[in-house]
């Protein structure tokens, strides 16, 4: 899957690879380089509590193992196999669907007309920003209008947000270090994501530079229980905030990319097991899955960096 082919994300996770099974796995350490269930992770006992997996076998006898844990997307497994059966049912049903294709927005009104009609810019810094961007052979048109037409980027970034009808988000007090936690590096490295701040421990607001990932926040919204509140961020702004974000400290992360589903199933429940999380949750983001581990049960909103390890996984071509 081209997400995890990516040179620059390849070059910071490296400590060392694993072929398990037809599985290509690959190990970050955190340094700088699941799924619909809202409430917060629970400490489980596993005795007098039954298994979650509705197709379990073992009938009364777990209730004399000295299991509690693993527990997934807010239910106690009793044993490898249920564990691994109700990991096959949540990547069916992440990835139903997954083969329609990604859907091309396409504004109602192109950038550089909407900026005219709102009397920011004239027709002849319209004319010469486009044929300008003909000439270089493509780039964004606001860069254009900024840098030779002499446009505030504030109002360029104000325009964005009116086509994607977004607020603009500003920047003050963004602790980079402090909000590593909500999601995989990988994620601010190939989907341009920044989480900028959590309100009143119920949102959470992510910033983009050019255009929002609907996808990418409902997954975000989907594994945090958080309300996801998307924006746009001045390019200025944007690009040293991202920059200090990737060099921040983030969760443990294991990257997966196995042959065929079913490989990708086995991988995915041997983390678990391995890892006997008190509680994990599956979601999907494009083409990839994000499995989530607690392993302590998260007093805030957003967890320690020490306190959960991620999962990405992809089945390969």
């Amino acid at each position: 899957m081209p997400l995890l082919n990516r040179g620059s994300v390849r070059g910071q996770l490296g400590p060392g690879e694993e072929d398990f099974g037809g599985l290509q796995i690959e190990v970050n350490d955190g340094a700088p380089a699941a799924a619909t269930a809202r409430q917060r992770p629970a400490t489980r006992t596993g005795i007098l509590e039954p298994c979650a997996n509705p197709r379990c076998r073992s009938g009364w006898l777990h209730l004399w193992r000295g299991r509690s844990a693993p527990v997934f997307e807010g239910g106690w497994n009793c044993s490898p196999e249920c564990t691994r059966e109700r990991i096959q049912a949540a990547v069916r049903r992440e990835l139903d669907g997954r083969g329609s294709g990604a859907i091309t927005y396409r504004h109602r009104l192109p950038l550089g007309l909407l900026m005219l009609e709102q009397g920011w810019i004239t027709a002849g810094q319209l004319k010469l920003a486009l044929e300008a961007q003909k000439a270089s052979g493509g780039g964004r048109l606001g860069q254009f209008l900024v840098r030779q037409q002499g446009v505030s980027e504030y109002l360029v970034t104000r325009a964005l947000s009116l086509q994607w009808s977004c607020p603009v988000l500003p920047l003050e007090f963004h602790d980079p270090g402090a909000l590593s936690s909500l999601l995989p590096r990988l994620f601010v490295d190939a989907f341009g994501v920044l989480p900028l701040r959590v309100a009143a421990g119920r949102l959470v607001y992510l910033g983009f530079e050019e255009r929002l990932d609907p996808a990418l926040a409902l997954a975000v919204e989907r594994m945090t229980g958080l309300r996801a509140e998307s924006g746009l961020v001045r390019e200025s702004e944007y690009r040293g905030a991202r920059e200090r974000m990737l060099n921040a400290v983030f969760p443990r992360v294991e990257l997966l990319e196995a042959a065929s589903g079913p490989g990708l199933v086995h991988a995915l429940a041997r983390a678990v097991e391995r890892a006997r999380p008190v509680e994990s949750r599956l979601v999907r983001v494009h083409d990839c899955l994000w499995l989530r581990m607690w392993n302590a049960v998260p007093r805030e909103p957003v967890p320690e960096v020490g306190s959960v390890q991620d999962v990405i996984g992809s089945v390969g071509v």
